[in-house]
């Protein structure tokens, strides 16, 4: 039961750490990162698998998430990073601790729960949004999940949102297929001037050799829709977590 603000919701959480951020707009920003269990998709390239558990890990109210949280600001502290799993699944949760600590936060996902997302539109500060390609067989109706990603942008651009989009990419992925998408968001999109496109190369990068000249083809033709930044998982390379 609720009471108190929302203070006795709890969520299961997988990890609460400290370290830079290797993805997006973000790049290089320090941020404390909260993970939370659970995930509605099941992509393939998932590098969390254990995170898709939805009772995986500790369960938190929002006060002790905040003094976890807070033993982990330091003086380069950017914002947080409320990510998974798929971290919608927790809205009422998020938006319970928002209101209450008000920290500068970016929402790192999936897009798939749009009338969740109208929850935390006053609340949170960036947003990474991950595209789904049909290849990530992240769900069984992929044209479903895109209309839902496509939603759930709108309503972030027409809130003015700080948003970009990110499309894990493999050496096996077509340029078209990208530059398809990003035609398409540019299509129903009324404003993409602020919404850049981030094209990240799955990992281990050793997937990649003799095949990156694909990044370049990629990029350029879904260049001709979107603002587009090619960026790999940075903290990887630097062995961060």
């Amino acid at each position: 039961m609720q009471n108190n603000g929302g203070i006795n919701i709890k969520a299961h959480i997988s990890e609460i750490f400290s370290s830079i951020q290797g993805e997006g707009i973000l790049l290089g920003r320090r941020q404390v990162f909260v993970r939370f269990s659970g995930c509605n998709l099941n992509c393939n390239y998932c590098d969390t698998p254990l995170s898709r558990d939805s009772n995986y890990g500790n369960e938190f109210d929002i006060r002790t998430l905040y003094e976890q949280i807070y033993k982990l600001i330091t003086p380069d502290f950017h914002t947080i990073s409320l990510t998974g799993g798929e971290p919608l699944l927790h809205a009422d949760f998020i938006k319970n601790f928002l209101e209450k600590y008000n920290l500068p936060t970016l929402l790192e996902t999936n897009g798939s729960l749009p009338d969740e997302i109208t929850k935390l539109t006053e609340l949170v500060d960036y947003v990474s949004l991950d595209i789904k390609l049909p290849e990530h067989e992240a769900v069984l109706d992929w044209e479903d999940l895109m209309n839902k990603e496509l939603e759930s942008i709108k309503i972030l651009i027409e809130e003015g949102i700080n948003t970009y989009c990110k499309l894990v990419v493999q050496p096996s992925t077509q340029a078209d297929t990208v530059s398809s998408i990003a035609a398409r968001i540019k299509d129903e999109i009324s404003d993409t001037s602020k919404l850049p496109l981030v094209v990240q190369p799955s990992s281990p990068l050793d997937y990649w050799d003799g095949k990156t000249q694909k990044l370049l083809e990629i990029s350029e033709k879904a260049g001709e829709h979107l603002n587009i930044l090619t960026i790999p998982q940075v903290h990887k390379l630097l062995k961060l977590k």
